[in-house]
């Protein structure tokens, strides 16, 4: 049986007359956290909303568990087992951390209208289902303390982990995350590193992440794909990317070598 769980053929996307990705292929394999990196405008974003299905491909396609993104609706990719996070944080602020873990459990809902209006067994046990698998979230990503807090009043970088709980309440096979670790302070990456490391080994779920900081990317990434202007400049290690002449090009400009970008990353020069 294959162990690739998303694949992108040639995939390109054409806003006018800016192409945004230019033929990328890569294949994201079961398990494992596979990362995109590249400078501003290197069409990561844009790879992610074609996975998402909020844009369609110009030509190439993407398959999921070999059925083709193209042929789902985009209100489908949910239920499929694809979870999201977003840079700019989601969030129904108005309402609590639970209300807002409860709606990512929607996509599991199997009861019908009757059924929820006269409140029937079937929903009464599905109710009961869904409090313990947001439970079991809260717990996982110790968000106890701020269960029954509005979203509007807690910190940034509490925000970000309750967005990622509500992606995991869906529970994704495959969970991309768009630069988690933007506007939090080193700290709170630290965290977030912690929890990416836990969703891979402990939960078993594969992540797709979109990153700048490349200390996050060489901790948490099994493989790494960087862009530049929506085409592949290089795909391997953290370490091999990092150390990619290409690479180095893109992100430093020229007359720079690996050893720069490698102490970004924390890495030994």
């Amino acid at each position: 049986m294959s162990d690739i769980l998303l694949q992108a053929h040639d995939l390109s996307v054409q806003f006018g007359g800016v192409r945004a990705v230019n033929q990328v292929s890569f294949a994201v394999r079961k398990g494992e956290v596979f990362t995109l990196i590249g400078p501003n405008g290197a069409g990561k974003t844009t790879v992610f909303n074609l996975i998402s299905r909020i844009y369609t491909p110009t030509t190439g396609h993407l398959s999921f568990l070999g059925q083709r993104l193209s042929d789902v609706p985009a209100h489908a990719v949910a239920s499929m087992g694809i979870a999201r996070t977003f840079q700019n944080i989601e969030l129904f602020e108005h309402a609590t951390v639970l209300q807002n873990l409860l709606i990512g459990r929607h996509v599991h809902n199997r009861t019908g209208f009757w059924q929820q209006m006269l409140f029937s067994p079937a929903v009464r046990q599905a109710e009961k289902n869904t409090r313990h698998k947001v439970e079991e979230v809260i717990d996982f990503l110790d968000l106890q303390h701020y269960r029954d807090t509005l979203v509007a009043g807690l910190p940034y970088g509490v925000r970000k982990v309750v967005e990622l709980a509500r992606a995991l309440c869906t529970e994704p096979k495959l969970l991309l995350l768009d630069e988690p670790s933007s506007g939090l302070n080193v700290e709170e990456t630290a965290d977030m590193a912690f929890w990416i490391q836990d969703i891979q080994k402990d939960l078993g779920i594969t992540v797709l992440m979109v990153e700048h900081d490349m200390s996050l990317v060489s901790k948490v990434s099994d493989r790494v794909l960087a862009m530049n202007q929506g085409e592949v400049l290089a795909m391997g290690t953290p370490a091999q990317v990092q150390s990619d002449p290409a690479v180095v090009e893109a992100y430093l400009g020229g007359g720079f070598d690996a050893t720069a970008l490698r102490r970004q990353a924390g890495a030994p020069a």
